[in-house]
């Protein structure tokens, strides 16, 4: 099965929703950081994060798994069907 954990960095009430960029964490893995507008209550935040996402990587968002930091700023997203290169490909574009 291909996929890729992607490893973000959350801004929550951040204003918009939108992807600021790229960033290296302590262990030298790059870390997207993301921008949400909705709170960080009752889970609002992390299906505003699915949701961009999902459209910046073209793809549903049934293919997108939040598996960790459902209640942290850090939080690593599991991407069904495509690989690590792909992933920063289209989020880069």
């Amino acid at each position: 099965m291909t996929g890729y954990r992607l490893r973000v960095r959350v801004t929550p009430r951040g204003g918009t929703d939108r992807i600021d960029g790229i960033q290296s964490d302590e262990s030298g893995h790059r870390v997207l950081r993301l921008r949400v507008r909705a709170a960080p209550a009752d889970g609002e935040a992390n299906t505003a994060v699915i949701v961009v996402l999902a459209k910046a990587l073209k793809l549903p968002k049934s293919r997108l798994e939040l598996v960790a930091g459902a209640t942290a700023r850090n939080k690593t997203i599991w991407i069904g069907d495509l690989d690590e290169t792909e992933v920063w490909s289209r989020l880069i574009a």
